[in-house]
């Protein structure tokens, strides 16, 4: 029965749709600045990095490796946060599986840092 109300559920389209999607992003992104110090340190990181890396580019190209991984960091970082806002959701006792999953959503942010430096190490090294 609740598959029928799922398929029977208003979904809005076209122009309506894109004004509620943005809504939606333009709030994960407040709340996000608001409630984690990571994706504040991050973006204050991207603010540095980002015009360093379209001066340093040479190419359009290189403007682009350069940018790319830093916009990467911070999207990775929305992902880690609403994976641990999750899992807090669910419970804030100890689990291992939670846990793990909050771990695994920094592992990401931390690879998203090694490719950050790789990238900047191999376009500006390999000139």
């Amino acid at each position: 029965m609740e598959a029928d109300a799922a398929v029977d559920r208003y979904k809005p389209r076209g122009l309506t749709r894109v004004l509620r999607a943005v809504g939606a992003s333009l709030r994960g992104l407040a709340g996000a600045y608001r409630e984690e110090a990571a994706f504040r340190q991050e973006l204050a990181f991207a603010g540095v990095v980002i015009p360093l890396g379209l001066w340093l580019g040479h190419t359009g190209s290189e403007r682009a490796l350069l940018i790319g991984p830093v916009l990467l960091i911070l999207i990775v970082e929305l992902v880690n946060s609403a994976i641990e806002a999750t899992v807090d959701r669910i419970g804030f006792e100890r689990h291992a599986l939670a846990g793990l999953a909050k771990d695994i959503g920094s592992a990401a942010v931390l690879m998203s840092f090694v490719l950050l430096g790789a990238v900047w190490l191999l376009v500006l090294l390999g000139r």
